[in-house]
């Protein structure tokens, strides 16, 4: 998935009011500030609230339901163009979220696992350092997860 598509995902799920956090190989990128590879997908955690929103808004952009493993994510496809994962969350006033895992368990998010990175010059959310760490943990990884991992260790803490 190209940058400029990323970014016009990322603009229209913002003009539609989508509350959002960017996770992933395109979180860590946007933590170092630019690409460091190719990308499948975009991963995206998305407020529970606004997630058929976010669905239809992807529908207009030409985005089709693919792999539905909901509640736990939802990839949805564009041919040629790439794949959004989505990833509902349940989020308190507070700020804190809960996804649903596989086989009943469960992923939470603080408030403070969100900050602010850089795609392509513009300021995207997306999960911190430490979150990125954590959600990389309890899994064989792949060889594009053992390049993100060490681009995440090599950024100072948040």
């Amino acid at each position: 998935m190209e940058l400029e598509e990323v970014l016009r995902v990322l603009d229209r799920l913002d003009e539609a009011g989508v509350s959002l956090c960017v996770g992933g190989g395109w979180g860590v990128d946007a933590l170092l500030g630019r690409p460091s590879r190719d990308h499948r997908d975009l991963d995206l955690l998305v407020d529970a609230t606004a997630f058929e929103e976010a669905v239809e808004t992807l529908a207009a952009l030409g985005y089709a339901r693919e792999t539905d493993w909901l509640p736990v994510r939802l990839e949805v496809a564009a041919p040629g163009r790439g794949w959004v994962d989505l990833h509902p969350v349940d989020v308190d006033a507070g700020g804190h979220g809960v996804q649903q895992g596989p086989a009943g368990t469960t992923y939470e998010y603080a408030a403070g696992d969100r900050t602010l990175g850089t795609l392509g010059g513009r300021p995207v959310p997306c999960l911190t350092r430490q979150a990125q760490l954590r959600l990389h943990a309890g899994y064989d990884p792949r060889p594009q997860d053992r390049a993100d991992l060490a681009l995440l260790r090599s950024l100072d803490d948040d």
